[in-house]
This record gives C-alpha cells, sequence and structure tokens, in this order.
C-alpha cells in the first residue's frame, strides 16, 4: 500500500471519446515509461458549476479546509496507533466502510446520498467541514477523558514506583511491623543506604525511651532503606527531630486497613476505567477514521473540479486521475503527465518564472500546466 498519491487532472476535447482516448494514452505512457506506477481513474461526477465567482471564492479556501480535514485524519490516525502500541494489539488495515483505505481512494465513487451532486459546492464543503469538526470535537471530549483516567493512575503508579523517601508505603507495611499502645507508637525511617550501619548503631540512642532492637528492615530501593524503630509517644518527636540532623527521614504514616483497602479499590476501578475507555476509543477512532477519510476524499474530488474548472473553462472537460509514484519515478510521470497537457487548455497557467513561484490556483504553488496536488494517507 502506497501512502502518497497525487491526484491529477488532464484537459480533454468535449465529448467521452477524447476522455477515454487521453485515458488510454496515459495508461499506454505510463505503462512504457513508469510501469512501477500505480494508475487508477479518480470519478468524479457532473457536481454544480455555479458562477465563475463563486468558484474563485471557493478556490480561496479549497487549501485551507482540506490542511484541516487532512489534519484530522492524521491526528485520528496517529491516535489509533498510539492506542494499538499501548495496548499491546497487532496494527489493523484502517477500512472506510469495510474497504481498506488505498483501496477506497483508488476506486472512489461518489455518496450522492450523503452529499448531494446538484447541490452548490460552497454548501458541500460546508457539510464535510461541519461533520469532520464535529468529529474533532468528539475526539478531543474522549481523548480527555482517557488521559484523566490515565494521569490518575499514572499519580499512583508514581507513588507506588518512587523511591522511599516520596512513595506511598502502605503497600509495604504489614499490622505485625507496628506497634500502637498507650505509650508506644512505631516509627517509620527512610535511611540512604550508605548510612544503615550508621543507623543500626546510633538509632538507641537518638533518645531516650527507644525500645531496644526494636529496629526492623522492611524494604530497600536503589538509595534508602525503610526501618521500623518503636520508643515511647511523649519522645517522638525528639526523635524525629534528632534523626533529620543524622540524615534521616521519619516518614509520617498510620496504619489503616480500611483505607489501604479503599485505595487497593480505587486502584483497581481506575485499571478497569482506563481499559474501557481504551478500548471504546479505539473502536470510535476506527470508525471515526473511515467517516473522515471518506469526507476528505470527496472533499478532494470537489477540488479538483473547481481548480479543474478555474484551469481549463467550461463547460467541464477533463480526465481525473490518481497515481502513485515512487520517488525515484517522480520526475518522469510528471514528464508523461506535460507532455499529454493540451496547454492552450490551460488558459489560467503560466510557468513559474512568470508567476513568482505561486502559478496554478488553490494556493499549492502548482507550477504544472495542469491541477496536481498530493495526498498523504499516512
Amino acid at each position: 500500500m502506497a501512502s502518497r498519491y497525487w491526484v491529477v487532472s488532464l484537459p480533454v476535447q468535449q465529448g467521452s471519446a477524447s476522455a477515454a482516448s487521453l485515458w488510454n494514452r496515459l495508461l499506454e505512457q505510463i505503462s512504457r515509461h513508469s510501469f512501477d506506477t500505480p494508475l487508477y481513474r479518480f470519478n468524479i461526477p457532473n457536481l454544480r458549476v455555479g458562477t465563475l465567482d463563486s468558484l474563485l471564492a471557493l478556490s480561496d479556501d479549497l487549501q485551507k479546509s482540506n490542511t484541516f480535514v487532512e489534519g484530522v485524519s492524521h491526528k485520528i490516525r496517529r491516535q489509533i496507533e498510539e492506542l494499538e502500541r499501548v495496548s499491546g494489539v497487532e496494527s489493523s488495515s484502517l477500512t472506510v466502510d469495510g474497504v481498506p483505505v488505498d483501496s477506497y481512494l483508488t476506486k472512489f465513487v461518489w455518496d450522492d446520498a450523503k452529499y448531494p451532486a446538484m447541490a452548490p459546492l460552497r454548501e458541500t464543503v460546508d457539510t464535510i467541514q461541519g461533520q469532520v469538526a464535529k468529529i474533532e470535537d468528539d475526539l478531543k471530549v474522549r481523548v480527555a477523558e482517557y488521559n484523566n483516567v490515565r494521569s490518575q493512575l499514572n499519580a499512583i503508579n508514581r507513588k507506588q514506583s518512587g523511591s522511599l523517601a516520596v512513595r506511598d508505603l502502605s503497600n509495604l507495611v504489614k499490622p505485625e511491623d507496628i506497634v500502637i499502645s498507650e505509650n508506644l507508637t512505631t516509627l517509620l525511617a527512610v535511611v540512604p543506604k550508605y548510612s544503615q550501619k550508621d543507623w543500626l548503631s546510633s538509632y538507641e540512642t537518638l533518645t531516650s525511651y527507644v525500645v531496644p532492637r526494636s529496629s526492623k528492615q522492611l524494604h530497600e530501593d536503589n538509595e534508602y532503606a525503610l526501618y521500623t524503630v518503636t520508643l515511647f509517644s511523649r519522645v517522638a518527636d525528639n526523635f524525629r527531630t534528632t534523626a533529620r540532623e543524622r540524615g534521616f527521614q521519619i516518614r509520617d504514616f498510620e496504619y489503616n486497613l480500611e483505607a489501604q483497602e479503599g485505595r487497593k479499590q480505587e486502584l483497581e476501578r481506575l485499571m478497569r476505567d482506563q481499559e474501557n475507555f481504551r478500548n471504546s476509543l479505539l473502536q470510535w477512532c476506527y470508525t471515526s477514521y473511515g467517516e473522515v477519510f471518506s469526507s476528505w476524499m470527496h472533499f478532494c474530488a470537489v477540488r479538483v473540479f473547481a481548480e479543474s474548472i478555474l484551469r481549463y473553462g467550461l463547460p467541464p472537460s477533463f480526465l481525473a486521475c490518481v497515481l502513485a509514484p515512487s520517488v525515484k519515478g517522480e520526475k518522469k510521470v510528471r514528464s508523461i503527465l506535460e507532455g499529454l497537457c493540451d496547454n492552450t487548455h490551460s488558459a489560467y497557467w503560466k510557468p513559474e518564472e512568470d508567476a513568482g513561484g505561486m502559478a496554478g490556483l488553490g494556493g499549492d504553488a502548482d507550477t504544472h500546466p495542469y491541477v496536481s496536488f498530493t495526498i498523504n494517507i499516512a
């Protein structure tokens, strides 16, 4: 599957025979000189032309509108790739109405039920923009909901996985590690790993009324070790102060089984919510990508139609094609297209040197004597 396509239109004489003849000539030239370049017809219905003034006004907005619709398409695609990566699922082939996106482009059929061909072109463009804008708004809301749950989970995980100086200690301390009585209390000390010998040799003398040999190591990480120490409650504040002066951190901690169980349930709920939001968002993205891509291709058809009339004049008489040349073959394909283009039908086109580098219409800096723009679908 190619990811980069050209959509072009070449001027033809009136009558289907001329269009068919030009197609056959193009097909023969591509087959002979650039056989590795896929070539397809881009079927555009007879859309409502309107006035020249309306076409000129529409042309001014076409590239900006195209950038918006294309941007939303890529935004959803990137979101799909991120969700698939996080979920660990195999990347799936994106589809439009059950058809792979590249096939939808190369076998494009105008949906007259969704976009009536006889509607004014401005109305069709505004409809496409409105539909895509609504999808973009929905995407923002759904992504925000998903990211909110992720942020809450990340905050919990940081507390669970940070160093002993900052992490939540509730899952490291068991009821039997704590002594709580009318006179006694157990403190939790975070000791730098290089200071463990100092702690063990000095904790009993940091203040009076420390229970001898009461310190026990509960856990250690790359930087710190977690120790308990039991002492009389009335000297706890003195112990904290002296310990801090020696480089030992006393963590505030209260063992509460009910609160610990509540935190566990909250974590499980957030994990379920994250999974549900992620799956829901991924399925929505699959569907919405197809809708946006379909809208984008209809927009491209309007763009080809409008720019071809502005380039070649009335009545509409042009051949629209989709090509997927390789990087090496681009120059040759351009040469073939220009060779088949009758410059007398490009009344509005001037060579680049005569137009200040902005020849052509639609703001594409199109320097070719035919309508041409690029579609990047990945």
